[in-house]
């Protein structure tokens, strides 16, 4: 069957892997994203709340590769502004970006200096609302990640694999990067903070400013591999800082 016929090529394979290793890294912000925005609900929903969020990403990444005519001509320019040429693309990386910075600022307000704790009912109305953040910004994750695939294979069937693996590694590696990040509140800040570097990288591109995502990975990983040395040292020493949670359970006293 043509649909199989990449199997006999090595070329192919080397795609596939390479594909794939790149979906997984930049998914890393969608998972981030998610992870925070899930913890708002009871821990009941959290694991439906990530895998309704990741299905989403999935589909959406197919649905923009079987239609590749289109998005290829949403990256036409439509006008300029300030000397810069303008697509539809571009418009949605910049609202993207400016999405992330505004909910990231929230969210460290929130936890900082936030009201802690609320009925469960209001909880529960907050499913809808955290899923049609996650559809939003999933909707500028798969265009970034969508165009990358094309530009490293050429193969449908293999750029679709490639999305179905790294989807499927990221929702089996999602419940523990969501729990670790709860556990640590200063991983929880680093991550915010990162998200507010991705969302400077959204606008930059949508201006045609391209800023490398490895600068913005080192800085993260490096943050964050300071901050492993910090828990190892302080373990033995007082609690943590507890991060203010807007949504907690009717039956849990909040940790102060």
């Amino acid at each position: 069957m043509e649909f199989f016929s990449w199997m006999s090529s090595p070329e192919a394979w080397l795609a596939l892997g390479a594909l794939t290793a790149i979906e997984i890294v930049l998914g890393i912000d969608n998972v981030i994203f998610l992870s925070i925005l899930v913890a708002k609900l009871p821990h009941a929903q959290q694991a439906r709340a990530r895998q309704i969020g990741l299905g989403l990403a999935m589909g959406m990444r197919i649905l923009l590769l079987l239609s590749l005519s289109w998005l290829l001509g949403f990256t036409q320019p439509l006008f300029a502004l300030l000397g810069y040429e303008i697509s539809g693309r571009d418009l949605i990386l910049i609202a993207g970006g400016l999405f992330l910075l505004a909910k990231s600022t929230l969210e460290i307000h929130s936890g900082l200096e936030g009201e802690e704790g609320g009925a469960s009912a209001r909880a529960v109305a907050s499913f809808a609302a955290v899923i049609v953040q996650v559809v939003l910004l999933d909707i500028v994750f798969s265009i970034d990640s969508v165009l990358t695939a094309v530009g490293m294979a050429n193969d449908i069937p293999v750029m679709v694999l490639a999305i179905v693996i790294s989807v499927g590694i990221m929702l089996v590696a999602a419940s523990a990067i969501h729990e670790f990040i709860e556990r640590h509140p200063t991983i929880k800040m680093l991550a915010l903070s990162f998200l507010v570097l991705v969302g400077m990288a959204l606008i930059g591109e949508g201006l045609d400013m391209h800023i490398p995502r490895g600068y913005i990975y080192f800085a993260m990983a490096f943050s964050v591999g300071v901050e492993m040395l910090n828990i190892r040292v302080r373990r033995r020493a007082a609690a943590p800082v507890h991060l203010r949670r807007a949504y907690v359970e009717e039956d849990q006293s909040p940790d102060r």
